[in-house]
């Protein structure tokens, strides 16, 4: 079941599977409520920093078979936010488009760009040092961008340019990744879409 306004950049998405169930409910243009569970505790903290950092409200509720791993819960919860993504932009036609900047966290330094292009791909350097963070595994850190990148229509790069505390370089991909949809995703003053093709996400 999903629904979204055209007048309000707001979407609610739910996506069930045999082996995960995620909820979203997100609204572009709130900034105070964070509401994340997702079963794995440093998942929920990156996804609340790119809220905060992204400055949109978010729910997320997912129930996946985490004792089989962590991966599909990754995934899915990646492709069900990249849905609603989608959907709270499906009806706008000016917005800035393209948004990018370089996130620092401590020792870390993150490069992220984002381009709400209508083509979901996602490139991403991330060289973790260690295999888990908390209950996340780091390689699917990727995997959750991929899926976000694909489902959101989205094209987004993330390239780790310093650092060697992988928790403080995971904090600058989402710190920066919200920032940069937040940058992206404001009206623009300019009439008309930001593509010489005459769309962005509208099918």
């Amino acid at each position: 079941m999903s629904k979204g306004s055209p007048h309000v950049r707001y979407a609610e998405i739910e996506r069930e599977t045999t082996e995960t169930k995620v909820s979203v409910v997100l609204d572009l243009d709130g900034g105070q409520r964070r509401d994340v569970h997702t079963g794995i505790g440093f998942l929920d903290h990156m996804l609340q920093l790119m809220a905060f950092h992204g400055q949109f409200n978010l729910g997320v509720t997912a129930d996946g078979d985490l004792e089989v791993d962590d991966h599909h819960t990754v995934e899915d919860v990646g492709i069900t936010l990249g849905q609603a993504f989608r959907m709270a932009l499906a009806e706008v036609s000016s917005i800035q488009r393209y948004g990018d900047l370089l996130s620092p966290m401590d020792d870390a330094l993150v490069a992220v760009a984002v381009d709400i292009s209508g083509r979901g791909m996602a490139f991403v350097d991330l060289p973790f040092r260690r295999e888990n963070l908390g209950g996340l595994a780091t390689e699917n850190v990727a995997e959750f961008l991929k899926a976000f990148a694909t489902n959101a229509s989205m094209t987004i790069h993330v390239r780790r340019l310093a650092g060697e505390n992988d928790h403080h370089l995971c904090e600058a991909v989402f710190k920066g990744l919200g920032r940069a949809l937040h940058a992206a995703t404001r009206p623009s003053e300019r009439p008309g879409v930001a593509s010489t093709k005459g769309k962005l996400l509208q099918s």
